[in-house]
């Protein structure tokens, strides 16, 4: 099935030219079919190519889904125009009203401040708080996954003194866990930070389980809550093959002190290729979350759900 998109959103011009199915309005209202409805917080400065990255593998699945994407009011991009953000984004107050099937928060580039010296902290914590009552599963991705944990558990991150930068090797840390069905017992996500949060932080907190961890430098990969309606995750499976070597070309370009992304190139070698080991690891992470966290547990009728407040409280629901 496909995604829903704007027919001159950029995105939706690349994902046809790799023959994932996109839609336009008119043909979806055409099928008597109710798509799941997702909710994209899109903190990154180049919105565009967070956007294609996100909808290449929200769009690879049997599923229908409609993408509503929010920017920060208090804090306007500087890297995307004004017009571009009045086409295809809407704002927070815009949406509040509106219930959702999944939410989803990106990174942003700011990992290196305090979370309440960002500009537009006050505004992404009054949004993590709609999410619960708003959103029936919530997928966070790395400063997204590091303000969720401190938002709603209390857990800081930490300075790692040098970028943890590379192609890491995993591993899960629980059987049959559903996010992972399909997985090998190790798979490669390239990360791309300078700030952790630590396992003691986090065993410390009874409500959440570390799914997943990388070997080496990178740490706690994914993390849970019990009922498992929000996820953290710390890495990138959604980049592109050649966003690291972006990311590296630019620090060099500017002098800065970095090091060749680990496990990335062949030989080391920032000449060659980078060989890409984790594509099939992002389709499948992905997938798995819309499938069974999103598609198979929100009711068809959504304010039927949130209608009920007990089903926030009691355990016996969400």
């Amino acid at each position: 099935m496909p995604i829903k998109l704007p027919s001159n959103l950029p995105a939706a011009k690349i994902l046809e030219q790799e023959n994932i199915f996109v839609m336009d309005a008119d043909r979806a209202y055409a099928q008597d079919i109710r798509p799941l409805r997702l909710l994209i917080l899109n903190l990154m400065p180049n919105k565009s190519v967070t956007e294609t990255q996100l909808m290449r593998l929200l769009g690879n699945t049997p599923l229908q889904i409609e993408v509503d994407f929010i920017y920060t009011e208090s804090y306007i991009p500087s890297h995307t125009s004004s017009e571009y953000l009045a086409e295809f984004y809407g704002t927070f107050a815009e949406v509040r009203h509106k219930k959702y099937d999944g939410f989803l928060i990106t990174g942003a580039p700011v990992e290196q401040m305090a979370f309440e010296e960002v500009a537009y902290w006050d505004e992404v914590a009054e949004i993590m708080e709609w999410s619960k009552t708003h959103a029936y599963s919530s997928f966070h991705i790395c400063w997204g996954a590091q303000a969720g944990l401190y938002y709603h558990y209390g857990i800081n991150k930490r300075d790692t003194g040098s970028k943890i930068f590379g192609v890491y090797r995993h591993h899960l840390c629980v059987e049959h866990e559903k996010l992972f069905r399909g997985f090998d017992d190790v798979f490669y996500v390239p990360h791309s930070r300078h700030t952790e949060f630590t396992k003691e932080d986090v065993e410390k907190v009874k409500d959440l389980t570390i799914l997943s961890e990388a070997e080496g430098r990178a740490g706690m990969y994914a993390i849970a809550d019990l009922k498992r309606r929000q996820f953290f995750i710390t890495g990138h499976a959604e980049y592109d093959p050649l966003s690291l070597k972006a990311e590296y070309d630019r620090d060099v370009a500017a002098g800065l002190s970095i090091e060749i992304p680990q496990n990335y190139y062949p030989d080391d070698d920032p000449t060659k290729m980078p060989v890409v080991r984790w594509r099939s690891v992002a389709n499948l992470l992905f997938a798995n979350w819309l499938n069974y966290y999103v598609y198979q547990e929100t009711p068809y009728e959504l304010d039927s759900l949130y209608n009920d407040p007990d089903r926030f409280t009691d355990g016996s629901g969400i």
